[in-house]
Parts: structure tokens; sequence; C-alpha cells
């Protein structure tokens, strides 16, 4: 590697704290085999960052063009400098991402690292079926239902013989009671940019 690339290559090791790990976070969009860099690979591929460019606000769209034009100049000195580029470019594309969705970065996780229901989430959009995805959420869902159910029902039975007792009912009482209006809050709300009737559009807060 020239004296280019071995300035390039230290610019971009600071520029992507190597120094220190980052805090491992459970966002799919934050990991290496993850859509987000899935699609700036395919852009470095072709040369044209139109793939990359979906996954950000039009704020950013300068932010990314400049990166994605001083990656693909520094992959052309040579394979170590290639890695850096791209996980440069890698880093900034989630990083302007989980900015736009108003989350915070933490670095890019390893793949593998994607929870179960979201990699199923994803292999439902792939296979362009979701009845596997909605059977298993719906199996989940009136399970935990189930249970809370059957502890506050148990639990109600011995409330009024003392105060410690009450205290138990009370306590499993809320969790089943929150667990169930978190569902029906979340099943009854409008997808993000699907506005209910006459009601504005509230900002999105989904995190991959």
């Amino acid at each position: 590697m020239n004296a280019r690339g071995i300035l390039w290559t230290s610019v971009l090791l600071i520029g992507l704290g190597w120094a220190a790990p980052a805090r491992y976070a459970r966002a799919h969009c934050d990991t290496m085999d993850g859509p987000v860099v899935k699609a700036a690979q395919a852009a470095l591929e072709k040369g044209d960052v139109t793939a990359a460019l979906k996954w950000i606000k039009p704020q950013h769209e300068g932010e990314i063009r400049e990166a994605f034009k001083k990656t693909l100049a520094v992959r052309r000195l040579g394979r170590e400098a290639k890695d850096l580029a791209d996980m440069y470019f890698f880093e900034t594309l989630v990083r302007l991402h989980r900015e736009g969705e108003g989350a915070p970065y933490t670095g890019l996780q390893p793949a593998g690292s994607v929870e179960p229901v979201v990699a199923a989430s994803d292999k439902a959009l792939e296979t362009g079926s979701v009845d596997e995805l909605s059977q298993e959420i719906t199996h989940r869902v009136a399970e935990g239902i189930r249970r809370r159910f059957a502890l506050a029902a148990e639990k109600r039975k011995h409330a009024e013989e003392n105060v410690e007792a009450g205290r138990e009912f009370v306590q499993a009482y809320v969790e089943y009671v929150h667990y169930v209006e978190r569902l029906h809050a979340d099943a009854t709300s409008p997808a993000a940019h699907e506005p209910a009737a006459g009601k504005p559009v509230a900002p999105a807060t989904h995190q991959h």
C-alpha cells in the first residue's frame, strides 16, 4: 500500500472508532447481514449509490454521496484499503439511517445477531407469504395472554386473604391488563405513513 493508502487507512480506523468496542445493540439495521449493509454492498459493487439512498433521509443524501465517492477512490488502493473503505461506508450509511429514525448508533454488529422474529419478517417478504410469520406471532401472543391470565386468575382467588396476597394479585393483574393493552394498541394503530381517519401521521418510532 502506498503513502496515500496508509494515510487513508489511519483516518478510517480513527473515524470508525475501532480503538474501543461498540456496545452490542439489538437493532436489525445495525447488523452486517441486515438490509442497510446489503444495500451498501450492492451500491459499491455497481458503482452506483442509488441502492443506498433509500435508507436515509433527504437531508443526509449529500453526506452519503460524498462518503460513497471517497470510498470508491480508496477501494482502488488495494485489498486492505478496500475492506476499510467499505466498512467506513457501511458505518456511515447505518449511522445516518439510525439518525433518520431518531435512534442512537452504537456500531455495526456481526452477522447472525438479528432476532429470529426479525429474520422471519424478512423471510416473509422474500417468499411473498406472511402466513407462517402470522401463525407464529399469533401463537406467541395467545400463549402470552393465557399465561398472564392464568396467573392473575389464580392470585385473584386469594386476594382478600391478607395484604400480601392482595398485592400479589394486583401485581399479576397489572401485568396481565397492561400486556393486553399493549397488544391491542399495536394491533389497532395505523401503519407508518398510514394516517388514521382525519388524523395526521405521528413520527415513526420503529427501530431495526
